[in-house]
């Protein structure tokens, strides 16, 4: 289907033959009879059952409908026909292979000025991992046994690799400037939102293995997209992405986290706080108190980590077409008092020596914890010569149309914003 500026909806148009027998077999892509390796009994998370979701009045589920728009179809059905061949011992190498595969083809999709579904569209990505990991949820081995942790440890293998957290390496070019980005997923997809998108994920997209010229010298990014799911941040996806990317041979001269953030508006946060304040992650579920430690990371204590970026030189860029501005707001819980059991104290000048944080420039959710936990292991390998802070992008809005995947101010805000976010990373 072209890309045009007429909203496109969900109205279950034909498909060809051959990519309808693949989605008769592929668990999350179609209604239909299982292949017999399946068990469709077997327990989904909330963010994979939201593959059946539909827009009102509509009768294709969006998740599978942005999978095949985007031509990942085959990569989907692929994946799940080889799994029902395989063995137990044979799964680990599927996972992560098939998870490297549409890792790279979705950057390759980002980056073609050939693709017929919007190449800046983030959704798509999000939502064949989806497929794939339900069908890892829902495999019947037909030779041995899988057991709930091997299960776990082939889900947790596909996502990370489907991430590009596991493909975060330079090369040792010389006068290079070395850079590591992430973005996240869509987030808040109850209802009618389940077609939101996430432009941090679509600069992430965009940004990886990207090679840009600057009036300073060449600068080359690596990225990787994060869940929005407490659970995988407490077992330790950002440090994995960071911590690992700092301690290799070639490591870069700066990190940066990206996530969604204000309408109108680019924010440089000026701290990140250590504490979390419960909202609802991708599955519904939620963690107030004190940011865990990720385990085999060296990171120190501290409850306030402060931002390293040229937020300055960022502000005074003229990137356009939004407001970039230095966020200095940031909360602390009252001396002496017992953090979460009384008001927290707002301020915009310097946290107080031995509070507890509360709030950070970027709040206390994913977004303000993705900065405090990628600086926290910067700063625990003694990396104190790398850059690192926080950039939340302007909020992008949805399609007018409710029954509509996309329209033309959708794309053109969406791009404006992804554009915008790769020069201000450019200057950092």
């Amino acid at each position: 289907m072209k890309n045009s500026t007429r909203p496109v909806r969900l109205l279950g148009a034909l498909l060809p033959a051959a990519v309808t027998l693949a989605l008769l077999a592929t668990p999350g892509l179609a209604n239909a009879a299982p292949a017999p390796c399946y068990d469709t009994t077997a327990a989904l998370t909330a963010e994979e059952q939201r593959l059946d979701d539909v827009l009102p009045g509509g009768t294709t589920a969006v998740g599978p409908e942005l999978v095949r728009l985007a031509g990942f179809e085959d990569d989907v059905a692929a994946f799940t026909s080889r799994l029902c061949g395989t063995s137990t011992r044979q799964a680990q190498e599927l996972a992560s292979s098939a998870g490297t595969a549409l890792w790279k083809a979705a950057v390759a999709r980002a980056r073609s000025a050939q693709a017929s579904w919007d190449a800046y569209d983030d959704r798509p990505l999000y939502w064949a991992r989806l497929s794939m990991t339900r069908a890892l949820r829902q495999w019947q081995p037909a030779r041995g046994q899988l057991d709930a942790v091997t299960r776990t440890r082939l889900v947790d293998s596909l996502d990370r690799a489907s991430r590009g957290v596991t493909d975060v390496a330079f090369s040792g070019q010389p006068d290079v400037r070395r850079i590591v980005v992430t973005g996240f997923d869509p987030f808040q997809l109850d209802g009618p939102s389940v077609r939101r998108g996430n432009p941090a994920g679509v600069a992430a997209l965009q940004l990886d293995g990207r090679v840009i010229d600057t009036p300073q010298g060449r600068v080359v990014v690596q990225a990787a997209v994060l869940p929005v799911l407490w659970g995988a941040f407490d077992q330790g996806i950002v440090e994995a992405v960071y911590g690992e990317a700092l301690r290799a041979r070639n490591a870069p001269h700066a990190i940066v986290t990206l996530s969604q953030g204000r309408p109108g508006q680019f924010d440089v946060e000026r701290w990140a706080a250590r504490w979390r304040g419960g909202f609802p992650d991708n599955n519904g579920l939620s963690s107030v108190g004190t940011v865990p430690d990720a385990a085999g990371w060296p990171q120190p204590a501290a409850e306030f980590v402060e931002t390293t970026l040229p937020h300055q030189k960022m502000i005074d860029a003229g990137t356009g077409p939004f407001t970039v501005r230095l966020n200095r707001s940031f909360c602390e819980w009252p001396l002496g008092s017992t953090p979460g059991t009384v008001p927290y104290d707002c301020r915009t000048d310097e946290p107080t020596p031995g509070a507890v944080a509360a709030v950070g420039g970027g709040g206390d959710y994913l977004s303000n914890e993705s900065m405090y936990r990628a600086n926290r292991v910067r700063l625990g390998a003694g990396a104190t010569s790398v850059l690192g802070g926080h950039l939340h992008t302007p909020v992008l809005d949805q399609p007018a149309d409710p029954a509509a995947l996309t329209d033309a101010a959708f794309e053109a805000q969406r791009r404006q914003i992804a554009d915008q976010a790769i020069a201000l990373v450019a200057l950092v």
